[in-house]
């Protein structure tokens, strides 16, 4: 049985692209370095599928920032705005993903989106009327043909057609339907290339047909592939689906003449019944997606065999396949010497699961495959796992009563009490938390990890820090500060290292968005809090100013959305247990006088189910509530802050409403500011902070733009409902940006405040 790996981590098992790209930004690499550190990279990518004995490799998998920005390239997705400044090629790529401002004119970013249901960001294209979708780019093919020089015949992936005319969005009076003839002819032109190139399959990687489907969208699909079909010549072509099941358009997707559809048999739950109920055809090869992609628990032969020969009832012809692209989970347990060997023995990463590919496919060619060594090691470890038990912890989950969920009194009342307590001014300024992690920082952080510096030197250092952030909030003119988060290195991490339960990697990277990795923590048991986690910072923070300072916390969805979670238990349960421990958090902070406190909900959406029948009975049923018991024991003048960023609101913006806060900031300057139409069409009754400016790009934003900005939200929301702040936290970016951007902010505000009360 035949062996597949959909994509694979591009950023190193050190994360050598994130540091060759940051130091092209800085000028200390040229073009040709930065190309040549990442032709060093795929190499070594497709040296180690290769060695290992994987069937169908993968090239243009890698990119130097994101695939779907390097689809919009290829495809001539170029808006005018870009193509006016002049850059070489490469620049003006990196324009669209983080903005420009320089001698050749002053362009926001692209927006950015989280891809489906993961923590990975994508660079949204954007589709004028004048723009011509045609094949332009050679980056594919020179990929492709440099794997072949390096001895290895690659599967290119591309991002199908459907999914990309999908993702994208259109600027003008033209919708996808207007770009159906181009984007065929730029696909079959690709088809065309590959085949003279000697390729043998292609990929068209089409996640989006995972989510509910229109009759319009399922004519869309069909119309693109049976005229992209129809001039495919000899080459293979694979349909590769995943995070879900296809069960609006399997029929269709099985009637047309792909040679290969690749299923994903982890999340998509219905994908086994339909082959059940539908069949498959002979004349098809099925790429079944049963190593998990997304999370890093080592697979469970006994089912996914077990599995298999279900599948091979229906499908004479099985190459195994991972779930989906190993891009979201870290690169090798190799570079992993704390973990001790009875967590490694649980773990697998990219590496680890290319070796579970080849020994499955060793176990399906037995045929008394339980007394297979790996089969029977492998069925042993799982059954004898122990992990992190509190049993106390279960049974106040168990205890939970509605009453725990519910804050008293009403938002209406607090909002009332709130205002005559704290008498913020109109429009009242704030950041969402964290300032620059800069060199200084990290290196306290890291010596203090190494034991050479002692606690006290430690925690000196960043009350230095904090002080000198209070005060630059201060000259600044800010009404609400924070303290920086000098000592945090992730807003999950940092939490997840004082809470029981967690366990930690010290090179677990995985890529978030063009340089910026996270290193997630994984559950391994019962959560709970065994002493405060913030409250010295946030003390000491606020002697030090007689403004108020928030109290920063990171939620429970989202701990547990950006972890590797647990397995063996329930999401729901998993979540209250970490509800259970940020509560006590925020009751201590309040019992210590900090009476604003911010409970980041960043990925709330993250983990909703793309289908929108799930969305209760499989996430918001037990999200929202999990937020709400965090702050529900607060008193009515403690105000709840939350923020949110880089998704899509718009259909649950109700259910946000719901979650109780008082203040909610959103990410909106990538996305055009189109929360706040929603917010207003949905009458919400929560205080908001759209953000004025976006963090992820290191351009300045002038007082003008700002206020343009602030003007904008106030046509349509409530002065009294809004404040004001930037898109997201400011950890990655320099203290001279920052500074500039939010002087820049406050006195635009100022200048609303004066035109408005003159």
């Amino acid at each position: 049985m035949k062996t597949a790996v959909i994509g694979y981590p591009r950023i190193g098992a050190l994360r050598e692209l994130k540091f060759a790209t940051e130091q092209y930004f800085k000028g200390d690499l040229t073009e040709v370095e930065l190309q040549k550190s990442a032709a060093q990279l795929r190499k070594r990518h497709w040296d180690k599928q290769l060695n290992k004995g994987i069937d169908f490799i993968s090239s243009n998998d890698f990119s130097l920032y994101d695939n779907v920005l390097d689809t919009a390239v290829l495809l001539n997705a170029i808006p005018k705005k870009y193509q006016q400044l002049k850059l070489t090629p490469i620049d003006q790529y990196f324009a669209m993903a983080r903005g420009y401002q320089g001698e050749q004119g002053d362009v926001k970013a692209l927006a950015m989106k989280k891809w489906f249901n993961t923590n990975y960001h994508y660079i949204v294209p954007e589709i004028e009327d004048e723009t011509r979708l045609s094949l332009v780019g050679n980056k594919p093919f020179e990929e492709f043909e440099e794997a072949k020089n390096n001895g290895v015949i690659t599967k290119p992936v591309i991002i199908g057609a459907f999914t990309f005319l999908k993702l994208a969005k259109y600027t003008g009076q033209k919708q996808a339907n207007d770009f159906i003839e181009d984007i065929v002819t730029a696909y079959v032109n690709i088809i065309e290339t590959f085949e003279k190139l000697g390729a043998e399959w292609i990929q068209f990687d089409e996640p989006s047909l995972v989510m509910d489907l229109t009759k319009e969208d399922q004519t869309l699909f069909k119309q693109l592939y049976t005229e992209i079909l129809e001039r495919k010549g000899s080459i293979k072509v694979l349909l590769q689906t995943y995070f879900g099941d296809i069960r609006d358009i399997y029929q269709t997707a099985i009637d047309l003449p792909f040679d290969g559809l690749g299923l994903d048999f982890v999340e998509g739950r219905k994908n086994l019944t339909l082959i059940n109920e539908f069949g498959f055809p002979n004349d098809k090869i099925l790429f079944a997606g049963v190593i998990n992609g997304k999370n890093i628990w080592r697979n469970r032969y006994d089912q996914t065999v077990l599995l298999i020969n279900q599948l091979k009832v229906k499908s004479p012809s099985i190459v195994l396949n991972t779930s989906c692209s190993l891009l979201h989970v870290p690169y090798t347990l190799d570079n992993e010497h704390k973990l001790a060997d009875t967590e490694k023995q649980h773990l697998a990463f990219a590496e680890e699961k290319l070796t579970e590919l080849i020994e499955l496919s060793d176990i399906l060619k037995e045929e008394n495959y339980q007394d297979n060594l790996e089969f029977k090691t492998r069925k042993f470890i799982f059954d004898n796992r122990d992990h992190f038990e509190n049993l106390v912890v279960q049974d106040r989950v168990k205890s939970l009563t509605e009453q725990d969920f519910q804050r008293q009194p009403a938002f209406s009342e607090r909002e009332r009490l709130q205002r005559e307590k704290f008498n913020l001014p109109s429009l009242p300024t704030t950041t969402i938390g964290s300032f620059p992690q800069t060199l200084d920082v990290k290196e306290n952080r890291a010596r203090f990890k190494k034991g050479e510096i002692s606690l006290e030197h430690y925690t000196a250092f960043n009350k230095q820090k904090i002080a000198e952030c209070i005060a630059l909030q201060e000259d600044i003119g800010l009404d609400i500060l924070v303290h920086g988060e000098f000592e945090r290195n992730d807003m999950v991490e940092y939490f997840g290292e004082h809470l029981e339960g967690f366990i930690f990697t010290q090179n677990a990277w995985v890529q978030s968005y063009g340089t910026r990795c996270v290193k997630p923590p994984i559950i391994w048991g019962d959560v709970s809090r065994t002493s405060p986690i913030t409250v010295e910072y946030s003390v000491y923070a606020q002697s030090l100013t007689n403004k108020p300072v928030k109290g920063m916390l990171t939620g429970p969805i989202t701990i547990l959305n950006w972890s590797f979670p647990r397995e063996d238990i329930s999401l729901k349960d998993c979540v209250l247990q970490i509800a259970l421990a940020i509560r006590e958090e925020v009751l201590d902070l309040e019992k210590e006088g900090i009476r604003h406190i911010q409970v980041d909900e960043a990925a709330l959406r993250e983990k909703l189910p793309l289908r929108k029948s799930d969305w209760y009975s499989e996430y918001l049923d037990w999200a929202i509530p999990a937020f709400r018991l965090v702050h529900s024991g607060v008193r009515p003048e403690t105000q709840i802050h939350t923020h949110m960023c880089y998704s899509e609101f718009s259909d649950i913006i109700e259910d946000i409403d719901q979650m109780d806060a008082d203040v909610i900031t959103f990410e909106a300057s990538r996305s055009d500011l189109s929360i706040v139409d929603v917010l207003r069409e949905n009458q919400f009754k929560t205080q908001v902070g759209p953000g004025v400016y976006d963090i992820h790009s290191p351009r300045i934003p002038s007082v003008p733009e700002i206020k343009a900005v602030i003007t904008h939200i106030l046509e349509k929301m409530p002065l009294e409902k809004v404040w004001v702040n930037p898109d997201c936290g400011l950890k990655t970016r320099g203290n001279k940006e920052v500074a500039e951007s939010l002087r820049n902010m406050v006195e635009a505000v100022n200048e609303v405040k004066r035109e408005l009360f003159q």
